[in-house]
C-alpha cells in the first residue's frame, strides 16, 4: 500500500475521497479492499475532527425514532406517561425524568447518551401588559 499517508489538509482529503470514490466495491481482503479500508479510516479520523456533529436534541431523537418505527403518540403511553405529559415533552414544556429516559431506552432503543443531553425547552411567553 504505497503512498498512503494521513490526511493533513483540504487537498489531502479530496484526493482520498476521489480514491475511494474508485476503489468503492473493492473485494475485501484483495490489496485494493485494504487500500479502501485504510482510506475509509483515514478519512472518517479527518473528519472527526475537521467536521464534528453534535449529538442530536434528545426529543428530535424521539420523534425520529417514532417516525422510524411508525409509532404515533399513542404508543408512548406506556413509556412517557399520559398523553398530557406526552405533549408535554414532545412540546418541549417538560424535560424528561430519569424514568422515562430509563423507559425510552429500554423500549425505543434510544441511547441515554442522547436522552440526557438538555433539551430546548420552551420558556412561557411573559404577560404583557395592558
Amino acid at each position: 500500500m504505497s503512498d498512503v499517508k494521513p490526511i493533513r489538509t483540504e487537498a489531502d482529503y479530496e484526493a482520498a475521497l476521489a480514491e475511494v470514490e474508485r476503489l468503492w466495491g473493492a473485494k475485501a481482503g484483495t490489496a485494493k479492499g485494504d487500500r479502501l479500508d485504510v482510506l475509509a479510516t483515514l478519512i472518517d479520523v479527518y473528519e472527526s475532527q475537521h467536521f464534528p456533529m453534535d449529538p442530536p436534541d434528545p426529543i428530535e431523537a424521539i420523534k425520529f425514532r417514532m417516525e422510524q418505527q411508525n409509532l404515533s403518540r399513542k404508543d408512548l403511553e406506556g413509556i412517557v406517561g399520559s398523553r398530557t405529559r406526552i405533549a408535554e415533552v414532545l412540546n418541549r414544556r417538560r424535560g424528561l425524568s430519569i424514568n422515562m429516559i430509563r423507559r425510552l431506552h429500554d423500549k425505543l432503543g434510544i441511547s441515554t447518551d442522547i436522552l440526557i443531553r438538555p433539551s430546548r425547552i420552551k420558556q412561557a411567553h411573559p404577560r404583557r401588559a395592558a
